[in-house]
């Protein structure tokens, strides 16, 4: 017996939200608020670091300035993952539009690992190509930048508490790498200053490279592990067991499987349930479960509720 509960609204019922879901939307909006900071003072930094890099004879300055018109990029792509990632469902997207989630976080990473590459290509050229220090004004931008890139890391980790996106964790960690580089890019001036050795800034260009390139390998493990619907953490799943067997005649559960998609969770549960049961209780029951599992566990999209009658049970254990 076979009985699906869906959490997703149809024609014939309006879609009774479940707890928790006005948090997500309202984090989902926040979210998107905060992509928008990150396009700005993205762009506002991207192009006094350029201007400053330029004039003051700061490659690594510069690179970083670089670096973050790409952030620009990679803003403006979690911005328009985000937004596409809310749509409801559709005739030809019956689970929703939230892989394009993970694929924001995935085109991030890609954007992080290609930027640290051509610093590296550029820092190489420059060590070997001479030209003067760097001005000491160049020391005050790259403060300010540290101090605006770990103020947005903390923003956007602090919204995505409440929806856990995979872009925007990977938007906030984006955020705090940048400011580890901006650290390393005022040792370098300040080391080229100091000793009078202007291929020091360039050094610090290079030894920033591969931290850039890291950041963005590690940035695409989560996604892909999200694409491939890998299991959520294994809380998740207790939380919805826990709900499950809770609910009366519910015997014990055979399997339970909780992928995330987007913003929300997707449940298949297997009930074991006593098999002279009718099929109007067994279908009650399935009902009841899937509206348990949705009250008590956030974020629950739809529970698909396969009936187990516990003769058959046994009969499989031996």
């Amino acid at each position: 017996m076979r009985v699906v509960q869906k959490a997703a609204p149809d024609k014939a019922a309006p879609h009774k939200a479940a707890p928790g879901d006005e948090v997500v939307e309202r984090g989902i909006l926040s979210g998107i608020r905060s992509s928008i900071a990150g396009i700005s003072f993205n762009f506002f930094l991207a192009a006094l670091k350029c201007v400053a890099g330029i004039a003051g004879h700061s490659f690594v300055l510069l690179a970083d300035g670089i670096e973050s018109f790409s952030d620009v990029v990679t803003s403006a792509i979690i911005y328009m993952g985000l937004r596409f990632a809310i749509k409801p469902p559709d005739a030809d997207h019956p689970y929703g539009h939230g892989k394009a989630d993970p694929i924001a976080a995935v085109m991030v990473g890609v954007a992080m690992m290609l930027a640290g590459l051509g610093i590296a290509w550029e820092s190489v050229v420059l060590i070997r190509t001479p030209h003067p220090l760097p001005r000491i004004y160049t020391l005050g931008v790259v403060l300010l930048a540290v101090a605006l890139k770990m103020l947005l890391s903390r923003y956007v980790g602090v919204v995505n508490r409440a929806i856990e996106s995979t872009a925007l964790r990977s938007e906030a960690w984006h955020h705090l790498s940048d400011a580890t580089i901006s650290g390393v890019a005022f040792l370098g001036i300040a080391v080229a200053l100091w000793t009078r050795n202007p291929t020091a800034d360039d050094w610090a260009a290079l030894c920033v490279s591969p931290v850039i390139v890291l950041g963005g390998w590690r940035q695409l493990r989560r996604p892909f592990a999200e694409l491939l619907d890998t299991a959520p953490p294994p809380e998740v799943e207790q939380k919805v067991r826990g709900a499950a067997r809770d609910v009366a005649l519910v015997l014990g559960l055979e399997k339970c499987f909780v992928r995330k998609v987007g913003f929300r969770y997707y449940v298949d549960l297997h009930v074991v349930v006593a098999g002279d049961l009718t099929v109007r209780e067994g279908h009650r029951i399935a009902h009841e479960v899937a509206n348990q599992v949705r009250q008590r566990v956030s974020r629950v999209a739809e529970v698909l509720v396969h009936i187990e009658p516990e003769e058959e049970l046994l009969r499989l254990k031996r």
